[in-house]
């Protein structure tokens, strides 16, 4: 798992680039992004793209100087956290932690 930022001097906003490996996404065939950036809504899921090698990648430009809970949803039924993440906090519905994107 990797994120990736890249901080754009002509405005507020950093490209951030959410990774997984085909291992960590379980050799699934579709990987989804979802957190507050589309207010946990399944119907507004943002498709990682597959890759050859199996990776999935997405990038998202994100307002800076803001905190994004993040998961995602693989085959549309598991729920994967991201180990590269910032900081964790407590989803405070099922003892799970959310993971936090700081940009």
């Amino acid at each position: 798992m990797s994120i990736k930022k890249q901080f754009l001097k002509s405005k507020p906003v950093c490209k951030v680039t959410f990774s997984l490996t085909k291992e960590e996404a379980l050799d699934a065939e579709k990987v989804q992004l979802l957190g507050d950036f589309n207010d946990w809504n399944v119907a507004e899921a943002i498709d990682l793209k597959k890759f050859k090698n199996g990776t999935y990648k997405t990038t998202l430009d994100l307002e800076t100087s803001k905190n994004y809970q993040f998961k995602y949803l693989i085959d549309g039924t598991k729920w994967e956290n991201d180990h590269a993440a910032d900081s964790y906090v407590n989803n405070g519905i099922d003892a799970q932690d959310n993971f936090v994107v700081e940009v």
